[in-house]
């Protein structure tokens, strides 16, 4: 299970919504950190972060789709 943390108003997270699109990411939960303190202090300054949740493995922003498909591969 994928998900991607991130902030509301953000264009930085719009980008990486647009790179894991043209990356055909699997399907992926977006978790929002307004208003969530203790993902605020964990990823704050990181968003937006591709998270595998079966796996613990992240990917920080800045990716491109074939960072995120290089990225998915190494983990199956």
């Amino acid at each position: 299970m994928l998900t991607l943390f991130q902030r509301d108003d953000c264009h930085l997270c719009d980008m990486a919504l647009a790179e894991l699109a043209k990356a055909r990411a699997p399907e992926f939960e977006s978790v929002f950190l307004d208003d969530q303190p203790a993902l605020e202090a964990r990823y704050g300054a990181r968003v937006p972060v591709l998270r595998d949740e079966t796996g613990g493995r992240e990917l920080d922003w800045p990716f491109d789709a074939a960072a995120v498909q290089a990225w998915l591969a190494a983990g199956r």
